[in-house]
């Protein structure tokens, strides 16, 4: 076709081939060039130019605007079988009732075990090096944060803290099961995070379940030694563990509790008195011991409300 002293070329793809008239070779000393093509000829030419943005090829159908090599290839009109071989193979396959695994498993290609280092060498990539064609990614020295797995962390932990945060709002609207979900959910996405850990153990100091608390507290500590109110709960709680400890007659427990509250923090004056309390009591009468026991059940009460009464007011 010709338009403005262009040819126009029909193409498999969504770009629109234009062919100069100039880059068209002659015949004839005296034939129209384009005299000698119809519509519907299958045409092989040399990509001169590619305008990505418009979708437009400049072609060329002289030999010199094809890379050395490949100056073998014969330009102009072409039969089907001259079509490159996987497109001759994908018309073939599109034509039958072969499925995509069906005909995969049947390539040659896919079959053979050098084809990965084939392909290398035919790229001209190296096995010891990032198999990549994009440059950015071609580089040796990739930082840890680089890297997958550091970036899903990094997901998980900031969704994980979505969680806590929904879970603190239910907790200082008083909705205990809500938040305990909450915490469970983003202890799921991310197992050791300190937020959720020092969230859920809270709750569950609240609720009196001192062990979990324990357990929740140390674990954070375990992730985060510098993590102030996950060591001020846990001493907290640990005072309160003890004071039952010393109700159901475990004094030696009890006093190891209190001394491990003061070891995270030597100047909690809780746990410095109840430490001395419990070791005058077992030095005194029966009578006193028990007296004991119920100004110890005093300073649990208060400590346990200390916590919910922290939370609520300031956040984890």
């Amino acid at each position: 076709m010709e338009s403005g002293g262009r040819f126009c070329l029909c193409v498999f793809s969504p770009f629109q081939a234009l062919c100069p008239v100039r880059d068209v070779p002659s015949h004839g000393n005296h034939d129209n060039p384009l005299s000698y093509y119809q519509v519907g000829d299958l045409i092989r030419a040399g990509v001169k130019d590619m305008d990505r943005y418009h979708g437009k090829l400049t072609v060329s159908l002289y030999s010199s605007s094809l890379s050395p090599q490949l100056s073998n290839l014969k330009l102009g009109i072409i039969s089907s079988d001259e079509m490159p071989v996987h497109y001759r193979h994908s018309v073939s396959t599109a034509c039958s009732s072969h499925t995509f695994d069906s005909v995969l498993q049947h390539t040659l290609g896919f079959a053979n075990p050098a084809t990965v280092e084939f392909l290398l060498g035919k790229l001209e990539i190296g096995e010891t090096e990032p198999p990549s064609l994009m440059r950015g990614l071609q580089s040796k020295n990739f930082l840890e944060a680089d890297y997958g797995t550091s970036i899903r962390k990094r997901q998980s932990a900031s969704w994980a803290l979505k969680c806590v945060k929904i879970g603190v709002d239910h907790f200082k609207s008083g909705c205990h099961v809500e938040a305990m979900n909450e915490y469970n959910k983003a202890l799921e996405i991310d197992d050791n995070n300190v937020e959720a850990l020092v969230a859920r153990g809270a709750l569950y100091a609240t609720k009196g379940s001192l062990t979990k608390a324990i357990d929740d507290f140390e674990l954070a500590l375990e992730s985060c030694p510098t993590h102030r109110n996950a060591r001020k709960y846990l001493c907290q709680t640990l005072v309160e563990r003890g004071g039952q400890l010393e109700e159901e007659e475990k004094l030696v427990t009890a006093e190891h509790l209190y001394r491990k509250a003061l070891t995270l923090d030597d100047t909690f004056q809780e746990a410095d008195e109840a430490l001395k309390k419990l070791q005058q009591h077992i030095q005194v009468r029966p009578w006193s011991i028990q007296h004991s026991y119920h100004s110890i059940e005093k300073g649990q009460f208060f400590s346990c409300k200390n916590i919910e009464k922290i939370v609520c007011t300031k956040g984890f």
